[in-house]
């Protein structure tokens, strides 16, 4: 699973439909979609590389906004792991060689259905990753969304993340 999709509660098969001809438009003609037990998110599983998905959504909702109706935020997933604290602080450091020297981050943690201390997971990574942490000015965002017994962990800029809302409303300024 490389992407996490919200939507509307109770429009979750809406939203796989949009998805599935999305991913079909871009190349992917056979993603793996499902619901999960959170209502309002789906999990995807495309042969595309997710931060390119949420481009192409980007780029499709200039040319055609009207066109993604169901979908409220697509979020790429660097690896997805059981909900264990070394686990998600494994992953996060993992993927954080992609940051340079002087590059900061900041650790963003969504928890769904879950009691792990996000201020535990918080300290684990901080305490592992070099770089220095900024919550306001930051280059890259290590984000951990808990989804009960499974966490996807991502390290992201702003722009790999897609809230549609948030597009739609800064295209009418």
């Amino acid at each position: 699973m490389n992407l996490i999709v919200t939507c509307a509660r109770h429009f979750e098969e809406d939203t796989q439909q949009e998805l599935e001809t999305i991913l079909d438009e871009l190349g992917d003609d056979n993603p793996q979609i499902t619901t999960t037990e959170f209502s309002g998110i789906l999990y995807v599983n495309t042969t595309l590389d997710p931060t390119d998905v949420v481009k192409k959504i980007r780029e499709k909702l200039e040319d055609e906004p009207w066109s993604i109706r169901y979908t409220m935020r697509a979020i790429p997933v660097g690896m997805m792991i059981d909900t264990d604290v070394q686990k998600i602080s494994e992953a996060a450091i993992a993927q954080a060689k992609k940051l340079k020297p002087n590059d900061t981050y900041r650790v963003t943690i969504e928890k769904r259905n879950s009691d792990v201390s996000s201020g535990e997971i918080i300290t684990q990574i901080a305490n592992k990753i070099p770089n220095k942490v900024s919550l306001k000015e930051y280059d890259w965002i290590v984000l951990v969304e808990i989804l009960g017994t499974v966490t996807g962990v991502s390290v992201l800029k702003d722009s790999d993340i897609i809230s549609i809302q948030r597009e739609k409303r800064g295209s009418l300024e």
